[in-house]
């Protein structure tokens, strides 16, 4: 999950009781196989006084910045979130060391080309 983040800044009143995701995540970045994945990863935790309610700001490798309430998101949820992302994020750098353009762009008329390779069912097939 590191692995596609530069930083992660997790804010918390430590006696809010809505902390839980925030202590999830931090352990989930803490693991020794999510810091192995990228060391340089900067892990800030904020102990807050006041009643703010716990968030996790995220900053991505391509520096896109993220914040999610932690109040309502579970840890997990946010993980997969960055582990969708960080996935668009290879196939972005992936096209980009090929030399091709990022976007791909698929031309109108070819979204509109019938695909040839699902052979279509036969109608006693289909009732069967």
């Amino acid at each position: 999950m590191l692995k596609f983040l530069s930083k992660v800044r997790i804010e918390f009143n430590a006696l809010d009781p809505r902390i839980a995701s925030c202590m999830e995540f931090l352990a989930q970045c803490n693991a020794r196989k999510a810091k192995e994945s990228n060391p340089s990863c900067q892990v800030q935790v904020k102990r807050r006084t006041d009643d703010y309610p716990p968030k996790i700001t995220v900053t991505f490798v391509n520096g896109v910045e993220e914040t999610f309430d932690a109040t309502s998101t579970p840890a997990q949820t946010i993980r997969n979130l960055i582990l969708d992302k960080g996935s668009l994020l290879e196939t972005e750098q992936m096209f980009r060391e090929a030399g091709e353009q990022w976007p791909v762009i698929v031309p109108e008329e070819e979204l509109r080309q019938p695909f040839t390779g699902i052979k279509p069912r036969k109608a006693e097939e289909k009732k069967q």
